[in-house]
């Protein structure tokens, strides 16, 4: 038997600045999980992360003990509660494999606030119940009398192998993985029964009137007449939709010889036999029985197998990535193991089937927000996933510090070949962001020294990347850091901006090359060198008359100004 450690420890990868790739190639994504900027932390048991679909682009996470945490996105928001399912009493079993497990959003949300939990109940059952959130769009508490117990599941004898994960499909429907049960070789054969609902994937229809006294309906087109829509599975812990084709990828835990992925697309879905307790992933199961395993198919091969032991022992169903900041992992299905923390990736017509290995490990799901943009949870944190490939530059620094006449963003490279450029990108928050300037590569083997100088007057958090661009105009984006630009200090390097002693007066906090007066017209009036000097700087005025001025200072890849007013 296999039993999850939900102890979670988290290991942290030893690696640099991480990179996200911003073009979409063939090859397959180098897929990176940024441990160095956390999206949350200080999270208890976390199991899984989904959005409400509702364009409020929040993210909502289900703790194990019973806790739904919502975060908006906003940089400084912090996650806060949004249900305690235990507030007014216990209702979450959480020894053994036990607990919240999975929550889901009603298409209509937004309209009708449900959403719906599935956890173990104090009696060891499995359970799908709604809850109501008297304002969708709140962040508010919701107040757990709302409960409505739509499907209890009754689990005997065993505390593991419960599952699951609920979706809504594009039918509208709600789908549910659940466990054959737990013990070992599925004993009671409750997988391939399709009678009982352990050991499936359901399909109901949760649209019925609440005075019903069944909480769901069985769509037309089950299979059975009953909630099965698909059968033979073991432990289908974690499994997601592709939103954008309907296909279903299903990482189903292995007992001891193979953890497997399975994909069917929406046609296939139904009434699918993935195999087991017969097959084990791409073998026949070790050591069953296998009286009526011939004639109980056709069974469904996996759409990828590997050895339990040798790079993991429970596979974590993933995602096919659809957002937009990583184009080349677009279309890559994106999954783990619980163990190893080996990532899976296969492209969505199954062409190609790899993985590589991560130092992250007990990743308990991989989840994604409204955009698409995909996310590593674990026990106690949330991680952002993003994808880049091996561009010609190594990025070693980058950092930014607000200045008189503005933001001073300095960076570093170790090693450069046939590189082209930095591209600097600035925002006021962490989503949207314009390119503000450009810096040309030294190519140097070694690495070099970068600095860039933006003029811009604003009080408060600017948003900073880098995106670097190869001579084959691949490209990849550097970590986002952020620069605080409340400050005392005035902004002005001219001081005082009116000049009536026939002296420009200046205070540089970086040196420049040269600086220039220049007229309102264009006219350059004076030129003198500056090259090295920083601090304060007293120039004197050349013959002009009285009247606006431009001070200009150029500097390597900078250009900053201040009007003047010259009184003679």
């Amino acid at each position: 038997m296999k039993h999850f450690n939900f102890s979670l420890k988290i290991f942290l990868s030893a690696s640099g600045i991480l990179l996200c790739t911003g073009l979409a190639f063939a090859q397959t994504p180098e897929v990176n999980i940024d441990t160095e900027n956390p999206v949350i932390t200080g999270l208890s048991s976390a199991m899984q992360l989904v959005h409400a679909d509702d364009n409020s682009n929040r993210i909502f996470i289900a703790e194990r003990g019973g806790t739904i945490k919502v975060l908006a996105p906003s940089p400084s928001a912090t996650p806060t509660t949004f249900l305690n399912m235990n507030q007014n009493s216990q209702v979450v079993l959480t020894g053994n494999e036990d607990g919240l497990l999975s929550i889901a959003f009603h298409p209509n949300f937004e309209t009708n606030g449900y959403f719906y939990t599935y956890y173990s109940n104090m009696q060891g059952n499995l359970v799908v119940a709604r809850y109501t959130a008297a304002n969708p769009a709140s962040n508010s508490a919701v107040n757990p009398n709302t409960r409505l117990e739509v499907l209890e599941i009754p689990h005997p004898g065993n505390a593991n192998h419960n599952g699951g994960e609920m979706h809504f499909g594009k039918d509208g429907f709600l789908y549910l993985s659940v466990g054959d049960g737990g013990g070992a070789n599925d004993v009671n054969q409750n997988a391939k029964n399709p009678n009982v609902l352990l050991g499936k994937i359901l399909r109901m229809d949760v649209n019925v009137p609440d005075s019903n006294p069944i909480k769901y309906a069985v769509p037309a087109g089950n299979p059975y007449g009953n909630a099965v829509y698909a059968l033979g599975l073991r432990n289908p812990y974690r499994w997601s939709f592709d939103r954008l084709t309907g296909d279903a990828w299903i990482g189903d835990v292995g007992q001891g010889a193979r953890e497997e992925i399975n994909h069917r697309t929406p046609a296939q879905l139904a009434n699918a036999n993935f195999g087991w307790r017969c097959f084990e992933g791409d073998i026949a199961t070790p050591g069953v029985n296998r009286t009526g395993c011939d004639t109980g198919g056709p069974y469904v091969a996996p759409a990828y197998a590997y050895v339990n032991g040798e790079r993991g022992q429970s596979v974590i169903g993933g995602v096919v990535y659809r957002g937009s900041l990583y184009p080349q992992m677009y279309g890559w299905y994106i999954g783990t193991d619980y163990y190893s923390g080996d990532i899976h990736k296969i492209s969505a017509n199954e062409a190609t089937k790899t993985y590589q290995t991560s130092t992250v490990i007990y990743i308990t799901d991989i989840g994604e927000d409204q955009r698409g943009e995909i996310y590593a949870v674990t026990g106690s944190a949330v991680y952002r996933i993003s994808a880049g490939t091996a561009l010609p530059v190594t990025l070693v620094d980058f950092s930014g510090t607000p200045g008189n006449e503005g933001v001073k963003l300095s960076w570093s490279t170790s090693s450069e070949t046939d590189f082209r450029q930095f591209d600097i990108e600035q925002g006021f928050n962490t989503a949207q962001f314009v390119k503000v300037g450009t810096v040309s590569g030294q190519n140097a083997v070694s690495g070099s020294q970068y600095a860039f100088s933006h003029n811009i007057n604003f009080d408060g958090n600017l948003y900073y990347r880098l995106k670097m661009v190869d001579k084959d105009n691949s490209f990849a984006y550097s970590k986002i850091i952020v620069v605080n630009t409340e400050d005392d200090s005035p902004a002005n390097f001219v001081r005082p901006s009116l000049i009536s002693n026939a002296t420009i007066d200046m205070v540089l906090s970086d040196p420049f090359d040269k600086m220039e007066l220049v007229s309102t017209s264009g006219t350059i009036f004076m030129s003198q060198e500056i090259t090295g000097k920083s601090g304060p700087l007293s120039i004197p005025l050349q013959a002009t008359s009285t009247g606006i001025y431009i001070v200009r200072l150029t500097g390597r890849d900078r250009v900053l100004q201040q009007k003047v007013l010259v009184l003679r």
